[in-house]
């Protein structure tokens, strides 16, 4: 957790300055992401809440993504990173939502995604999303990377907004 420590906290400064809140919906980073942003101290003043989507039934009751919404998108990309980030967001009511989606490792996703892929999107005042890939089957590393990154992208949206 300490190595994710100096990122969150990075995020967190402007987001409790601003009075803006948070909500975060992840996959492969297994909750990563939410622990790093719940250990800075003063969580509460910006952190509404998450959960980690790793099934479709969990997207579909936790965030109310059909199969409908579903329909020309799949999962592990842009597209439905922006689409969770965007939905988490509305559901809990904050300033900005934070996905991540993909696959750790060892193998790749049934999408034909290697290990070490993932996809990040902040939605909020400004709307980010990246791809990432790691090179790396090794699981815990490739989950810290995607937190790393998802919060090192959330602070990129955060320096981008007055």
């Amino acid at each position: 957790m300490n190595a994710l420590s100096n990122f969150a906290s990075a995020a967190a400064k402007p987001l409790t300055a601003r009075r803006q809140t948070l909500a975060v919906a992840e996959s492969a980073a297994g909750g990563l992401i939410s622990a790093a942003l719940l250990a800075v101290p003063g969580a509460s003043a910006y952190f509404v809440g998450g959960g980690v989507i790793y099934t479709a039934a969990a997207r579909e009751h936790l965030l109310g993504i059909g199969k409908d919404e579903m329909r020309g998108v799949r999962a592990a990309t842009e597209a439905y990173a922006k689409l969770v980030a965007r939905r988490v967001r509305e559901r809990l009511g904050t300033t900005w939502g934070l996905s991540e989606t993909g696959a750790a490792g060892p193998t790749g996703n049934r999408y034909g995604d290697a290990a070490g892929h993932a996809c990040i999107a902040v939605s909020g005042p400004v709307e980010l999303a990246l791809t990432l890939e790691t090179g790396s089957a090794d699981r815990q590393a490739n989950m810290q990377e995607f937190a790393r990154r998802a919060l090192e992208l959330l602070s990129e949206a955060l320096r981008r907004t007055p």
